[in-house]
C-alpha cells in the first residue's frame, strides 16, 4: 500500500494519473507534432537526397522535449531539441523560429559532410 495512493510521493510531484505542470494536453501535443513536422519538412527542402531527417517527441522529468535530427550521408548526425511550454504552443511557434531551426540543422549537416569529405566536393545544400 505504501505509495499507491494519490498523496504519496515527494512534495511538488504529481500524484498517479494527474498531469504535472510540465505535461501538455492532447491538443498541445497535436500542435507540437504539427510544428515539428513543419520543421522536418522545411529542413528536408534545404538538403539534397541522401540526408535522413526525422523527429522525436518525448517526455522526461523536465517536461516535453521535441527533437529534430539530420543524418547526413557521411559525417556525424546533428540535432536540435527544445522544451516548449504551454504558452508557446498556444500562441504557436513562430515561422521565424521554425526557419531558424531548419536552416541551422541543414547548415550543420552540410558542414558535417564537408568536414568528412574535405575540400574536393560539390556543395551539399541549396
Amino acid at each position: 500500500m505504501n505509495g499507491n495512493h494519490p498523496y504519496a510521493g515527494a512534495p511538488g510531484v504529481s500524484g498517479a494519473g494527474q498531469l504535472s505542470d510540465s505535461e501538455l494536453t492532447t491538443a498541445q501535443i497535436a500542435t507540437l507534432k504539427r510544428a515539428v513536422a513543419g520543421i522536418v519538412s522545411q529542413t528536408e527542402s534545404y538538403l539534397p537526397e541522401g540526408f535522413a531527417v526525422g523527429s522525436e517527441l518525448s517526455t522526461g522529468p523536465n517536461g516535453p522535449l521535441a527533437t529534430v535530427a539530420v543524418h547526413p550521408p557521411v559525417g556525424h548526425p546533428v540535432s536540435a531539441g527544445f522544451r516548449p511550454n504551454a504558452d508557446e504552443l498556444e500562441t504557436g511557434l513562430t515561422d521565424e523560429d521554425r526557419n531558424e531551426v531548419a536552416q541551422g540543422l541543414a547548415a550543420s549537416a552540410a558542414l558535417q559532410v564537408m568536414n568528412a569529405v574535405g575540400d574536393d566536393m560539390t556543395p551539399a545544400a541549396r
